[in-house]
């Protein structure tokens, strides 16, 4: 089988305007907290915030900025309710709760996929405000499974690897786009199932230091449609894990009426998206089992990277 043609995630589109000193002020693992306690929650919620450039590439407002409290300082994404393009099935103005939301039930999953995430004043009225994960290129090993992503020449998968679909690569040729059966990418599916993620993108992965993976842009989630568009459908129809069915009856438990997550979701998202979250987690539950397409919606986002 021919080598995987490496696809690198997309990384956040580099600021117009940051000059090489501000890009050097460094990301904050979210549960550091300071010496004086100021946790990355505090960070992005109390400090000020300076935009240091735009995010060019971005379908809504998103800017790049400083964030500094009693001391502490990071990178972060701001992303002003005034700048979101209006969607055709989704209420104006309410994308900066949805990535919130993702975060707090990123949080209650105990997997800690989204960045931290919150919901703030800033330069331009109120927005999300998110850590700033500066994305690692994963260490590839000999058969290719550090990468996330690949196109392959074969009609099938090799060891290592779940095939997403085929696709034209130019003049007349189509290659076999894969991602990597790795258990941090299956737990994200799950996430996505659960959020109802209809925009899940190879550019929204962001592999860290220390082996983590983030996700970001989650503003076209929770939807009470489906609306599940991803490339991680490696697992569709195959059983869930033990580990996965664990999480699902904790969030089941959270999302009870009056339970801290349910309650905290209640601030962000309306209550028929909530009571679609709990169906959601309920059906998973139930089957068993990761999602297929419903052929209802296009199964895989444009551009899927």
């Amino acid at each position: 089988m021919p080598a995987p043609e490496r696809i690198p995630p997309r990384r956040v589109t580099s600021p117009e305007s940051a000059t090489p000193s501000e890009r050097a002020v460094p990301s904050v693992p979210e549960s550091a907290k300071s010496p004086d306690g100021v946790s990355v929650i505090d960070l992005l919620t109390k400090g000020e915030l300076t935009v240091l450039g735009r995010i060019t590439g971005a379908s809504n407002a998103a800017l790049y900025c400083a964030v500094s409290y009693e001391g502490r300082e990071a990178h972060c994404v701001y992303k002003p309710v005034a700048g979101e393009q209006p969607l055709w099935d989704f209420p104006d103005g309410t994308l900066a709760q949805r990535e919130v939301a993702a975060y707090e039930v990123s949080e209650a999953t105990g997997w800690a996929l989204v960045p931290p995430t919150v919901l703030r004043e800033g330069p331009y009225g109120e927005g999300m405000c998110q850590l700033w994960i500066e994305a690692e290129p994963e260490e590839d090993d000999a058969s290719g499974t550090g990468r996330l992503l690949a196109l392959v020449e074969d009609e099938e998968p090799g060891e290592g690897w779940k095939a997403i679909g085929f696709a034209e690569v130019g003049e007349g040729r189509t290659a076999l786009l894969v991602h990597a059966d790795d258990e941090r990418l299956r737990r994200l599916a799950v996430l996505d199932a659960v959020i109802n993620n209809g925009d899940r993108k190879g550019g929204h992965l962001l592999p860290a230091p220390e082996g983590r993976l983030y996700a970001i842009d989650h503003g076209v989630t929770f939807n009470v449609d489906d609306k599940l568009r991803t490339l991680l459908w490696g697992w569709a129809g195959e059983p869930l894990t033990a580990e996965v069915l664990e999480v699902l009856a904790r969030l089941e438990d959270g999302l009870a009426r009056s339970a801290p997550l349910a309650t905290r979701l209640a601030e962000l998202i309306t209550a028929a998206e909530t009571d679609a979250v709990r169906s959601r987690v309920r059906e998973l539950r139930r089957t068993g089992r990761h999602p297929q397409p419903s052929g209802q919606w296009p199964a895989i986002p444009w551009p899927p990277v």
